[in-house]
């Protein structure tokens, strides 16, 4: 059983900006310290045998100036690699670039530091509806993939399955806590209490096949 209190009080989530050369970008950051050692904790997020066994089913060509393609999801091409470290990509899907900048750290009790930072141009129409929830939901449940494995709890199971818990009333719940807490970490970055909350509330019901984008 999942303990969605543990899983999503063990993660931290931010919200902010960033200037880029096409212009400020939004920034959603989320943490996650892991009880595995860093070079392992770098292998099971880079290596193609491994990703797909708490995230999705990965080709391409996985090195630095390579392009990648995840199943079913986004794409891009690997900008900086620095291993065991430092990973940076952009990343393709629905016909948008944005970014996304992998950072993992050695911890002193042996773990690891796990840091995803996903920069995109978003606009206010569509930052004002969903708000980062929109896309912080999605990496709050590759988080949770990647917390299974290195728990050892063997790889994720079929596709169907995990839409099947998704909408359980456990998933569901997971849906719910991890749009709220996305809600205040926009709320800490400067949003309006009740707009965020609003948001995350259409954030959810995307995401419990409530409601479509649009």
């Amino acid at each position: 059983m999942i303990d969605v209190d543990h899983e999503i009080s063990s993660t931290e989530r931010r919200v902010g900006t960033r200037a880029l050369p096409a212009g400020e970008a939004r920034t959603l950051t989320i943490t996650r310290v892991y009880d595995t050692p860093a070079e392992d904790l770098w292998d099971a997020c880079t290596n193609p045998e491994r990703i797909p066994r708490w995230f999705l089913p990965v080709s391409g060509d996985l090195r630095e100036g390579g392009t990648y393609q995840l199943a079913g999801n986004a794409s891009g091409t690997i900008e900086r690699c620095e291993p065991p470290s430092t990973l940076a990509a952009t990343w393709e899907y629905g016909g948008q670039v944005s970014w996304i900048e992998l950072r993992v750290t050695a911890e002193a009790d042996g773990g690891s530091r796990f840091t995803l930072e996903h920069l995109a141009h978003v606009g206010d129409e569509s930052w004002t509806q969903y708000g980062p929830g929109a896309v912080g939901v999605g990496w709050d449940q590759a988080v949770l993939g990647l917390s299974l494995y290195v728990a050892g709890s063997g790889d994720l199971p079929e596709r169907d399955a995990i839409e099947a818990w998704q909408l359980s009333d456990v998933g569901l719940a997971f849906t719910r806590a991890a749009s709220d807490r996305w809600a205040e970490a926009s709320i800490a970055a400067g949003a309006d209490r009740e707009a965020a909350h609003a948001a995350a509330a259409r954030t959810t019901a995307f995401y419990s096949g409530e409601q479509a984008v649009g």
